[in-house]
C-alpha cells in the first residue's frame, strides 16, 4: 500500500533527492518528480526545454557560459544590457546586471564567486536585461493523465532584492487577450515536461506586453492565497488529489473578484528591513469579511534568527481592486503585533502610494519609492 506525503513549500518541497528517496520506498511525494525538480530547477536547463517547447523566452546564451569572454562577444549581438545569472541561484543570488562592455569581468568574477559560496556550484547563464519589467506569474495544475489548465496570474512585480513582498490578482497590468497569451504559454510549458502537480509558470513582462519566460517553480508557492480567494480553487487539495492519480478536468480558470496579499515579515523597513528576531509580547489580528491570515504565530511565540523572518500573510479579497486596496489599508491598521519590528507600517504606507493605487509599478519600484518619507 502506498502512503501520501506532503511537505507544503519551501525547503524539500523542489529536493529532487528527497522525492527520488520517497519514490524508492513507495512513498507517493505529493509534489514534482526527482525528474521534474531537476529539469526545471536548473534555470539553464529551463530554458532550453521552453525554448524546445516554443514558449517565448530572453535572447540570450544557449546553455551555460564558458567564460566571461564568450559572455562580451555574446553581448555584443544581445546589446546591452544584458544580466548574467548562476544556472543553480536563487534569491538574487548569483545575479548581476551589466550595463557596458568594460564592466563585465567584474561582473562575472563576483557573480561566480557569490554563487559558488551560496550554491556549490558558479556557472552562468546570460540573458537581455529587460528594462522596465513586469513579473507575472501563472499559476498551473497538471496531472498524470496528460492534462494540464492554469489558473491565471498573479503580478509579483512589487519586490525588494528579488524577493516579493506584495502580490495582487489579477493584475492591474494584464489585458484579456495578454492573460490568453501567458496562459496557453503556461500550459504550454507544463504539457512539455509532462508536469505533475501544483506549479507556476513565472514570465517578465515589457513596457510593451511582451512576456518572457523566466523560470518554473515546481511547488505551492507562498501567495497561492489570492489565486484561491479570487477563483473559489483549493490549491493545496488538488496538489493531493493529483498526487492520488485524480485527474483533473483540463479547465483553464479566471478571476472572478481581486485579491492582495501583503507578506508580513519580522523586520523593520526603516532600518532597510533589518531582521527583528524576538518574542511576540501582544498579537491581534483582523478580521471581518473578505480578510484572511495565514499564518503560524501567537502571542508568546519567538521568532527565530535562523530562518525566513516571515510572520504571516495578510490576504484582502473584494469586487474591485479599489476595493481590495482599501479593506487591506484598514486590515493593517488593525492588525497589532509586539514585541518585535514588522513590515506593517510600510504596507500601510504603500496601500496609500498614488502610482501603486494605480497599478503604475515595475520590479524597479522599490528603487525609486522613498518610502521612509511617505
Amino acid at each position: 500500500m502506498q502512503m501520501l506525503f506532503t511537505l507544503g513549500y519551501g525547503f524539500l518541497s523542489e529536493n529532487a533527492k528527497f522525492s527520488e528517496i520517497c519514490r524508492q520506498n513507495n512513498i507517493k511525494f505529493i509534489g514534482a518528480s526527482p525528474e521534474m525538480i531537476n529539469q526545471m530547477g536548473d534555470k539553464s536547463n529551463a530554458k532550453s526545454t521552453m525554448i524546445a517547447a516554443g514558449v517565448p523566452c530572453v535572447p540570450g546564451s544557449e546553455g551555460l557560459l564558458e567564460s566571461a569572454a564568450q559572455g562580451m562577444e555574446l553581448a555584443k549581438g544581445i546589446k546591452y544590457p544584458v544580466i548574467i545569472k548562476a544556472t543553480a541561484g536563487g534569491g538574487g543570488k548569483g545575479m548581476r546586471i551589466i550595463w557596458k562592455e568594460e564592466d563585465f569581468q567584474n561582473a562575472w568574477d563576483s557573480a561566480t564567486h557569490e554563487a559558488t559560496a551560496a550554491f556549490g556550484n558558479g556557472a552562468m547563464y546570460m540573458e537581455k536585461y529587460i528594462e522596465e519589467p513586469r513579473h507575472i506569474e501563472i499559476q498551473i495544475v497538471g496531472d498524470a493523465h496528460g492534462k494540464a489548465c492554469h489558473l491565471s496570474e498573479r503580478d509579483c512585480s512589487v519586490q525588494r532584492r528579488h524577493q516579493k513582498l506584495v502580490e495582487e490578482t489579477p493584475s492591474p497590468f494584464m489585458t484579456p487577450e495578454l492573460r490568453e497569451l501567458m496562459g496557453d504559454a503556461a500550459v504550454k510549458a507544463a504539457l512539455s515536461i509532462g508536469y505533475e502537480g501544483v506549479g507556476t509558470v513565472e514570465f517578465l513582462v515589457d513596457k510593451h506586453r511582451n512576456f518572457y519566460f523566466m523560470e518554473m517553480n515546481t511547488r505551492i508557492q507562498v501567495e497561492h492565497p489570492i489565486t484561491e480567494e479570487v477563483i473559489n480553487y483549493d490549491l493545496i487539495r488538488e496538489q493531493i488529489l493529483v498526487a492520488a492519480g485524480v485527474p483533473i478536468s483540463g479547465k483553464n480558470y479566471y478571476p472572478q473578484l481581486h485579491a492582495i496579499e501583503c507578506r508580513i515579515n519580522a523586520e523593520d523597513p526603516f532600518k532597510n528591513f533589518t531582521p527583528s528576531p524576538g518574542k511576540i509580547t501582544t498579537l491581534h489580528t483582523p478580521g471581518g469579511h473578505g480578510i484572511r491570515v495565514d499564518s503560524h504565530v501567537y502571542s508568546g511565540y519567538t521568532i527565530p534568527p535562523n530562518y525566513d523572518s516571515m510572520v504571516g500573510k495578510l490576504i484582502t479579497v473584494a469586487q474591485t481592486r479599489e476595493e481590495a486596496i482599501a479593506k487591506m489599508h484598514r486590515a493593517l491598521s488593525e492588525y497589532v503585533i509586539e514585541g518585535v519590528k514588522t513590515t506593517i507600517p510600510f504596507h500601510i504606507k504603500l496601500m496609500q502610494n498614488e502610482d501603486f493605487k494605480a497599478g503604475n509599478y515595475t520590479t524597479k519600484f522599490m528603487e525609486t519609492w522613498d518610502y521612509n518619507k511617505a
